[in-house]
């Protein structure tokens, strides 16, 4: 496998992805919607076409792919997005359409392995089938797209899924996605925890992860990647810290019957306004009573994925967030 197509790759997770795919000494052809986030970002050696490769024919598509052994679908709605209802036909569009479209033209194209973005929220709906996260739009989207895109690549193409936690990081001209957090976080005296916690990873164990899964993955296979869980709570109280709201803040463990009005209202207001989200807040908040942990020791040897300080990572990525706070 020589050159590598990157869906995406002026992205965070995709510009990260080229970056180790060039130390790794391979060929990069990328494509993503423009603009630039910033001028010059990517090295001048990676073939990068601004704009919609859905929007291309199914012959120019495999034109682009022709030379290409391997793909890498770093692109798609994540459960941020809050899209007009009904949820499930957006995420089913947004994720799920375009991953079989592509897969499907990526094998006639000659592609031989093809790696998919995903979350681990379709690891935890086969997990925690009592949440029954399949009625929901984005973890059963996620899990569709998955079974598409092995579908796809039954014969010639082997076809992996990275099922992603949460992924820290900076990259040059974007503001990391966590600055949602700090914003909500800024000002408050209080801001509740539930008792939970989540996996964590940086960006450069993604791309680790996905040039492993791209090399040595096997057809089917779902690679649900962890380098260190943590509670919520210490996670708000990182980015207190980083606000410089240590004195005035206080981060409270509290129960989910205590905040489940809130998050109902949450749910009402979006359903009002002709919005849904891809996990209702109920259930969502739900989910943070549950230490959403996985075991680095299952993906990290088998991807070669190394250790990093994801640690010093999350500070990293919290002063970009809060940098104009704390000027």
């Amino acid at each position: 496998m020589k050159k590598v197509f990157v869906l995406g790759g002026t992205g965070f997770l995709g510009y990260y992805t080229i970056k180790e795919l060039l130390a790794r000494g391979y060929q990069v052809k990328t494509m993503a919607l423009p603009p630039l986030p910033e001028a010059d970002l990517l090295p001048a050696e990676v073939s990068c076409t601004l704009g919609d490769i859905m929007a291309l024919s199914d012959a120019e598509i495999k034109a682009v792919l022709s030379d290409c052994q391997g793909f890498i679908y770093a692109a798609g709605a994540d459960e941020r997005t809050i899209p007009e209802k009904p949820a499930m036909k957006f995420f089913y569009e947004a994720n799920v359409l375009p991953t079989q479209r592509l897969a499907r033209l990526a094998k006639q194209a000659g592609v031989t392995s093809f790696v998919v973005f995903g979350s681990y929220f379709a690891e935890f709906a086969e997990r925690f089938p009592h949440y029954h996260l399949q009625r929901q739009a984005y973890p059963a989207m996620r899990l569709l797209q998955e079974q598409i895109a092995f579908a796809e690549g039954e014969g010639s193409m082997r076809v992996m899924s990275l099922r992603l936690p949460y992924i820290f990081g900076t990259m040059p001209g974007r503001m990391p996605l966590w600055k949602m957090f700090s914003d909500q976080i800024k000002g408050q005296a209080v801001y509740p925890a539930l008792k939970g916690g989540t996996a964590m990873v940086t960006v450069e164990q993604v791309a680790e992860a996905a040039v492993g899964a791209l090399e040595n993955g096997t057809h089917r296979s779902t690679y649900a990647i962890s380098a260190l869980n943590m509670k919520y709570q210490q996670f708000y109280q990182m980015i207190v810290q980083a606000l410089g709201q240590t004195k005035t803040t206080q981060i409270p463990v509290v129960d989910y019957a205590e905040m489940l009005p809130v998050y109902e209202e949450i749910d009402q207001q979006a359903a009002a306004a002709g919005l849904e989200h891809g996990i209702h807040m109920t259930v969502s908040a739900k989910l943070q009573t549950e230490d959403l942990y996985l075991n680095p020791a299952d993906t990290m040897d088998r991807l070669g994925i190394k250790a990093h300080d994801v640690i010093a990572s999350i500070k990293e990525t919290l002063a970009k967030c809060t940098e104009e706070e704390m000027k």
